[in-house]
């Protein structure tokens, strides 16, 4: 089986590389089938495992017995101990999962806020101008009872009535539109 390797070449190089592929020529397929029932059937990871089997074969070719049994028991105890190494990283890391299809993203356009935004804005402009003007100053400007008081030029109990009033009546335009519940 494994006859030919005996031969001589010009230099350790050209002989490890030459024992690498008759080695993979050799039991390739047959250490491909076995680590894919270490693997869980997973072609990818299995020729992964097989592929690192085999460079650990030549990084280790002089010192290898070339007999076919003991360097089959040396090639499965090999991919052996990968896969558990392989196993071992996997719980590590969390579980991989594939990226969604772009197409299928659902991705924020902002036009049910800008919608939103329209309604309340004619709303506003179907309330009074006293209702409006402090609902703005308040809400919209982010101004205190005082501050909108002062800017308006009322009482700050003026803006408190005309705001719980305004606000009301913008709740009821609203609900009217079908946008409140």
């Amino acid at each position: 089986m494994l006859g030919h390797l005996d031969g001589r070449f010009e230099s350790a190089d050209a002989e490890a590389e030459h024992r690498i592929a008759v080695l993979y020529q050799e039991f390739g397929g047959p250490l491909l089938r076995h680590v894919r029932k270490s693997t869980g059937n997973d072609l990818q990871w299995a020729e992964d495992v097989v592929q690192e089997t085999l460079v650990r074969a030549w990084r280790n070719s002089a010192r290898l017995q070339w007999e076919p049994s003991l360097l089959w028991a040396w090639l499965l105890t090999v991919a052996r101990r990968i896969v558990i190494d392989g196993r071992r990283r996997k719980s590590v890391r969390p579980h991989e999962v594939e990226p969604p299809e772009v197409d299928m993203m659902a991705v924020p356009d902002g036009s049910e806020r800008a919608l939103s935004a329209m309604v309340v804005a004619d709303a506003l402009r179907s309330l009074s101008d006293e209702h409006r003007e402090v609902i703005e100053q308040t809400y919209l400007r982010d101004r205190t009872i005082s501050e909108a008081a002062e800017i308006l030029g009322i009482p700050p109990g003026t803006v408190k009535s005309r705001l719980y009033y305004g606000i009301r009546a913008l709740r009821e335009l609203l609900r009217d539109k079908g946008v409140a519940g």
